[in-house]
Formats: C-alpha cells, sequence, structure tokens
C-alpha cells in the first residue's frame, strides 16, 4: 500500500463505485469519497468499502475536486484523481508505485496516463480516445484548472512522467445516458470557448502534450466554419485515424461524439452569438 489518497467524486454512481474502490484497494493507503447529492446507496457502499465520505455541493468539477483538496485532511505523500468510472489495473498500480518510489524526492511531482474507453462494451482502440490527464502528483503542488471544460490538473512545480500500463474508462452507460451527458458538456463547452475569446480563461499547464493539443482546438479547429468544422473533426478521426476498425460501436462513437456533440456545441455557440444571454451555471449533471 503506498502513502496515496485517492479523491473521487460522485452523484449516484452506485454502478460503479463499487469496481473503482476495489480497483485501488490494496494501493491506496486512503480513498475520499466527495459526493454532491446521490439519490441511491453510493455512500453507503462507499463507506462498507472503507471509504471516507464527505458531501459538498456541486459547483463545477474543477472547484469541486479543489474542495476535496482542501477540506478532507489530505496528509499522505501523493494524491490521485480518479473518476467512479475509472479503474486502475494490478499492472498499473504496480508501476505507479515504481514511479511514486523512483521520484520520491526529485522535481517529477506528477504523472499522467492514458486511457482506454469503452464504449457499447466495446474498447475503443483507433481514432484517439485514449484520454489522456495527468491523474497522480504530490500533495500540495497539483490542482485543477478553474474552468467550465476540458480541465486538466496542473502542477504549481516540477514536471510530470507518462506510465506505459492504461486505466479503464467505463464513461458509458447508455445512449440515453450518453446523450444527456454530450448536451450537458456542450454548454460548458460553449462557455469555454467564450471565455477563451475574452482571454478569462488562462492555460498554465505544465504538460507540452495537453498544451498542445488545446492548441490545436483554440488554434485550427475554431477557425474553420461553423458547423462545417464538426464533419472535418469526424472525417478526420474516423476515417483517418482509423476508428472505423472498431466496429458498429467506433462508427457510433465517433459520430456521435465528433460529429453531433461538435455539432451541438456549434448550435449553442450560434444560438449565444443571436442572444447574447448571460451564462447560467450548469450545476451537476441530471441523471
Amino acid at each position: 500500500m503506498v502513502d496515496l489518497t485517492a479523491i473521487i467524486l460522485t452523484k449516484n454512481e452506485s454502478k460503479n463505485i463499487v469496481d473503482c474502490l476495489k480497483s485501488i484497494k490494496g494501493f491506496a493507503k486512503r480513498a475520499v469519497v466527495v459526493d454532491s447529492g446521490s439519490t441511491d446507496d453510493t455512500i453507503e457502499i462507499a463507506k462498507n468499502l472503507n471509504a471516507n465520505v464527505y458531501f459538498h455541493k456541486f459547483e463545477n468539477y474543477a472547484r469541486q475536486f479543489n474542495w476535496a483538496i482542501d477540506n478532507t485532511n489530505i496528509d499522505t505523500k501523493w494524491t490521485l484523481r480518479l473518476d467512479a468510472d475509472e479503474r486502475l489495473t494490478p499492472l498499473l498500480c504496480k508501476e505507479l508505485e515504481q514511479l511514486m518510489e523512483q521520484h520520491d524526492n526529485d522535481d517529477v511531482n506528477g504523472i499522467t496516463m492514458e486511457a482506454w474507453y469503452y464504449f457499447l462494451g466495446r474498447c475503443i482502440k483507433h481514432g484517439g480516445s485514449k484520454k489522456r490527464k495527468l491523474m497522480v502528483f504530490k500533495t500540495g503542488i497539483g490542482r485543477i484548472e478553474d474552468r467550465k471544460m476540458d480541465e486538466h490538473t496542473i502542477l504549481s512545480t516540477g514536471r510530470s512522467v507518462a506510465t506505459k500500463e492504461r486505466f479503464l474508462h467505463y464513461d458509458f452507460r447508455n445512449i440515453d445516458y450518453f446523450i444527456s451527458k454530450m448536451n450537458w458538456y456542450a454548454t460548458r463547452e460553449m462557455q469555454d470557448y467564450f471565455e477563451f475569446l475574452e482571454n478569462t480563461s488562462q492555460d498554465k499547464l505544465n504538460d507540452k502534450s495537453i498544451g498542445e493539443t488545446r492548441k490545436k482546438k483554440f488554434g485550427v479547429y475554431y477557425r474553420f466554419p461553423i458547423f462545417f468544422r464538426s464533419w472535418l473533426l469526424f472525417i478526420y478521426f474516423y476515417i483517418f485515424k482509423l476508428g472505423f476498425l472498431d466496429g458498429k460501436e467506433g462508427f457510433i462513437y465517433h459520430y456521435m461524439y465528433q460529429r453531433w456533440y461538435r455539432c451541438l456545441v456549434d448550435a449553442k455557440i450560434y444560438e449565444q452569438l443571436l442572444t447574447n444571454k448571460p451564462f447560467e451555471e450548469t450545476g451537476d449533471l441530471k441523471v
């Protein structure tokens, strides 16, 4: 067991929380669950699996996670950012333990990981869907960027290294949930776009790869004509990045995410340009 606290944000995650907590059993010294109003038995399950449960009203992901960092009495050397629908594998836990021991007293203050993403029961292996992010950091050095969308962990000092092993991401429940979640994300994505235009969302990333991806989104993707760009994105990922190799599940995923979701974001951007209505807090995802 390593000197690490895992922070998991939840709301109605009874279907996920068991496997999530079991995946870090024997690895993380402590598991902290911050719940934002579950009406199922998420809290009871988490307590039965020896997690420390806290409650905090949800504003956005970044503020919720940063609240957890500041208010759950973390005294371990390392902190893990883990979503309820994510799992660590035994091989990944072993690699993380080695990396944390190796970099215990140097300037490596974060560890970045990629995901295997599962959609409709199938692992999406093609089309750039690995969802890379910095998930482990030395306590007191990492925080989440306070932005509406595409928030990442930033380090106040030092650098990060990457694992070879990947974590498992089971974000998909069913099509109805996926559509609701994409609609919720699209509102936040639209707000993030306008905040970028107004220069209110400043990048402080130490991760060059994520920084380059964000530059491509705002510096390249959004320069293409509205609505037309979502078609280009779908063609790029589905054809040129070989998304079609993942069969029907790959088609549904890439069409819904690259084409439909990005078109929905554009529709919300267009609506905002027409109405200029004040932004409203999107709150927690309603499920």
